[in-house]
């Protein structure tokens, strides 16, 4: 036998012919439309693959900087690090003559809690407070600092080792 086959009408036809015309055959019963290509919708992943192809995948290589954002956002940290930038930034957002003569301590519910160098400075700091917090918002975005609490030089402690006498002692001189 060759390789021609007898056809639906007793025609002689070949083996790409008859899968022509069942292909013709299913569309017809499918309504006539034309198959469309496997398209990707977006936001679903491709399975059964072990590379991403031509198309962008959330399996790509991405930016480090867009990774870290995801997951900070992911996590709820936004406003811990904007917080943090208030330490990092001291010197920048206050002016390097404050930044020289104080440094930040706590941030803690919108409460910046400063130690200055010296009571003198603790009083110029407490004066300057509403500019300071306004700089602070102009730099970093308002509602991180609200407030600005400011301590003084802390004295030295004279509390050392594990046993200690309270109450006034021979080294009290302070007062």
């Amino acid at each position: 036998m060759n390789p021609e086959s007898v056809g639906v009408a007793g025609e002689h036809s070949r083996g790409s012919d008859l899968a022509r015309a069942a292909l013709r055959a299913a569309r017809e019963r499918s309504g006539g439309r034309a198959r469309e290509r496997n398209r990707r919708q977006p936001g679903r992943a491709r399975r059964g693959r072990g590379w991403s192809g031509p198309d962008a995948d959330e399996r790509d290589p991405q930016e480090f900087g867009r990774l870290v954002r995801r997951m900070v956002h992911a996590r709820g940290w936004s406003d811990r690090l904007t917080g943090g930038q208030v330490f990092a930034r001291w010197g920048e957002l206050v002016g390097e003559e404050i930044a020289a003569h104080s440094e930040p301590v706590e941030l803690a519910e919108g409460v910046l809690t400063l130690r200055a160098e010296s009571t003198a400075w603790a009083t110029e700091l407490r004066l300057l407070q509403r500019q300071l917090v306004r700089r602070i918002s102009d730099g970093l975005g308002e509602r991180v600092v609200r407030r600005i609490k400011v301590l003084g030089p802390a004295a030295p402690s004279w509390r050392h080792g594990p046993r200690h006498v309270s109450g006034r002692g021979p080294r009290d001189t302070y007062g």
